[in-house]
């Protein structure tokens, strides 16, 4: 069945034959055209049998393809896919390849088009931008291959069932390690905070990295060693620093395709990362209607992937989030002054005041910064020119709820804690500058 299965004809195909009809139509009023039309009907029938031999009966295993990415893909990020294809044939094709890329994305349109000489091997190319965490699966590898005759499609299928887990950014928390680390911060929005200086308190000698101050090179041990080495100074104590994230129903609003709440995720993660290579403690914190998940801060780099796995796993509901319930928690159980950043979002000021007695509850023993955000598409609206009565309201109102959020951070700071309003697209980058902001001012 396989040889009947995987036959397809195509247009020309269709068309050798219609030209066929009509010449035995024009035949009836025409006698002498009909010997020519059985002429051209039979080279028509021979030249698909032999296209039909050539593409199912030439070798065991013509064709292969096979899909080729990451064990997993990060969520919010371009992810690079690879289909590797090769010819076995002894003759050219032209290949149509549809790869069925999970539903998630809602593309039915992913299809190619190459053609391979025989034995060549080919590598395509094309990206998926997932803006959800979950696992994924991938449908067949398509091939459909046409020899030079052009009549006749065989269609093979490689590679089914495939699946994939999409995991919070990773790939965004790579990309501020290594900024962090060539000192290129200032080039992505990151501020430049001059220290005040640091501590002289000796910890070890060790091998020169780029960055590392000149003024530490420990010249005697360079001599020895016959390579440059620094100085080490012990420059603070560790300090524990939480990610509190808010899963209640104010986080699943979305932006550009992606929750506020995997906004946050990915921005957790990278900061997470961020504080252990700044040698401090990262733990982590969800909850919504009650206390969902709970990691004591620790600066050991498995804490890393403790977090990962957790914050895969995490989702939104439509429930009203326990702010009480948390402070409750955090105030039996983290007894050591820790910076907390929370992620929520506060669309009124009638809304932060009903959680604002939890808040200075917290920032008594602790330093608080507040991040949510806002809300882009008002800030467009902002900037139209309104041209009827109905925009003249809908800016009105926009100009409303813009007032309510800089009150909102007026407010928070009044009363003595930190607050952070950032588009959701640059989350990450000013969550991260005011974790270093924070440790170059000592306020932690």
């Amino acid at each position: 069945m396989q040889y009947i299965r995987n036959l397809y004809l195509t247009k020309r195909f269709f068309a050798l034959i219609i030209a066929s009809c009509v010449m035995f139509v024009i035949a009836f009023l025409v006698p002498s055209l009909f010997a020519v039309a059985k002429v051209l009907l039979g080279v028509i029938l021979l030249l698909f049998l032999v296209d039909y031999s050539m593409l199912f009966f030439s070798r065991r295993k013509p064709f292969f393809a096979r899909r080729e990415m990451t064990e997993r893909l990060s969520n919010g990020d371009d992810n690079d896919i690879y289909l590797f294809l090769k010819n076995n044939y002894f003759f050219p094709v032209h290949t149509e390849i549809i790869d069925e890329i999970p539903f998630q994305f809602q593309k039915r349109d992913v299809l190619f088009k190459a053609s391979l000489r025989p034995d060549e091997e080919k590598k395509l190319t094309y990206v998926l931008h997932p803006v959800k965490r979950g696992v994924y699966e991938f449908g067949s590898i398509n091939v459909y291959c046409i020899s030079v005759i052009g009549l006749v499609k065989r269609r093979f299928k490689f590679e089914q069932g495939f699946k994939v887990a999409v995991y919070p950014s990773f790939l965004q928390m790579r990309k501020y390690e290594l900024i962090a680390i060539s000192h290129r911060l200032h080039e992505h929005g990151l501020k430049r905070i001059r220290k005040p200086g640091h501590s002289t308190e000796f910890e070890t000698i060790r091998s020169y990295t780029t960055g590392d101050d000149p003024r530490a090179i420990n010249w005697k041990a360079t001599a020895r060693k016959s390579q440059l080495m620094v100085n080490n100074y012990q420059n603070e104590i560790s300090q524990s620093v939480y990610s509190i994230i808010d899963k209640g129903r104010v986080m699943k609003m979305p932006f550009e395709g992606m929750s506020l709440l995997d906004y946050s995720i990915n921005a957790s993660l990278a900061l997470t990362n961020a504080i252990i290579r700044k040698n401090d403690k990262a733990g982590l914190i969800t909850f919504s209607n009650k206390l969902s998940t709970w990691l004591p801060a620790s600066k050991k780099i498995s804490n890393l992937d403790n977090i990962i796995r957790i914050l895969y796993k995490e989702k939104t509901n439509f429930l009203e989030s326990d702010f009480e319930s948390l402070f409750l928690h955090i105030r039996k159980r983290i007894n050591q002054r820790s910076l907390l950043i929370l992620f929520s979002n506060f669309e009124s000021v009638v809304g932060m005041r009903k959680q604002l007695p939890f808040l200075k509850g917290l920032s008594v023993n602790h330093l608080v910064l507040v991040v949510f955000f806002e809300n882009t598409e008002l800030s467009q609206l902002l900037n139209e020119r309104p041209d009827n009565l109905e925009d003249i309201y809908n800016k009105t109102i926009a100009e409303k709820f813009s007032y309510d959020k800089r009150l909102i951070v007026k407010e928070l700071n009044a009363n003595g804690i930190y607050s952070l309003l950032t588009p959701p697209n640059k989350l990450t980058m000013n969550v991260i500058n005011k974790y270093l902001e924070f440790k170059t001012r000592g306020l932690i």
